[in-house]
């Protein structure tokens, strides 16, 4: 059973539709963005939120930043997955540590469920989980783990990696996948080599498991932001879109 005291300070960030490019579909009425707090495990942990502006019930999904922290970027992508119709938490979940135990992490994606749960905006029968780098990781870690989520996309992830203190990889837990998969990656990641991701597909597809893969010849790691922003190349474009366009299928 999921616990959590909420905490809601709400600070409102940002119902600036210049502080994100996506391509006019946002504007004032369209969206709007908050950081809250969510308590997990005693501790308190700031997360930004962004919404459609517009009364309705939405699929929410969670992201996970990367290993840098939740850099200006992840927010930009936040507002900007948000105009297209969902709700999007972002927790910071290395506030109290730099490379917390995957049990921490875990929890703490829990407990943004739960906060998801009590907003009135949010549909709780349509669940996504995303992450970047170390996020990805989580991503395809914790998606066979959490049949809340309905679907998942893992943005240059670790498949064969234990993380940060040595434990469980991903792949390990392929069996107990049900959620449909994206993978986002690109050939020229040095530290998640391109082959760990082509095995991780064969390790899927020799369990049945439903994936999708795209894979961007010459994009190095975490090229989706750049300088802490959130990138505007075509490669960057292209793969955002993958990623709504998949949320938008299998969250319907």
């Amino acid at each position: 059973m999921r616990k959590v005291i909420l905490l809601v300070a709400v600070v409102v960030l940002c119902i600036l539709p210049g502080c994100i490019d996506s391509g006019g579909a946002a504007d004032e009425e369209q969206l709007d963005g908050d950081m809250v707090e969510i308590e997990s495990g005693g501790l308190t942990y700031p997360a930004y939120i962004a919404y459609p502006a517009e009364e309705g019930k939405y699929p929410a999904i969670v992201l996970i930043h990367s290993f840098n922290g939740l850099e200006p970027g992840y927010m930009d992508m936040a507002d900007r997955v948000a105009a297209e119709g969902f709700v999007v938490v972002a927790p910071e979940w290395q506030t109290h540590e730099q490379s917390p135990p995957d049990a921490t992490v875990e929890a703490l994606i829990s407990d943004s469920l739960t906060y998801l749960d009590t907003r009135t905006d949010v549909d709780p029968s349509r669940f996504g989980l995303t992450g970047f780098c170390a996020g990805g990781r989580y991503t395809m870690l914790f998606l066979p783990q959490m049949p809340e989520f309905g679907s998942g996309v893992a943005w240059y992830g670790f498949p064969y990696s234990g993380g940060f203190n040595n434990e469980t990889i991903p792949a390990d837990v392929i069996e107990w996948l049900e959620a449909p998969l994206l993978i986002i990656h690109g050939t020229r990641d040095e530290a998640s080599p391109v082959g760990d991701i082509y095995r991780y597909a064969t390790d899927l597809d020799a369990a049945g498991k439903y994936f999708e893969l795209k894979v961007y010849q010459g994009e190095p790691h975490g090229f989706v932001i750049e300088d802490g922003g959130l990138s505007g190349s075509f490669v960057a474009n292209d793969a955002y879109e993958e990623m709504v366009t998949f949320f938008q299928k299998t969250l319907d």
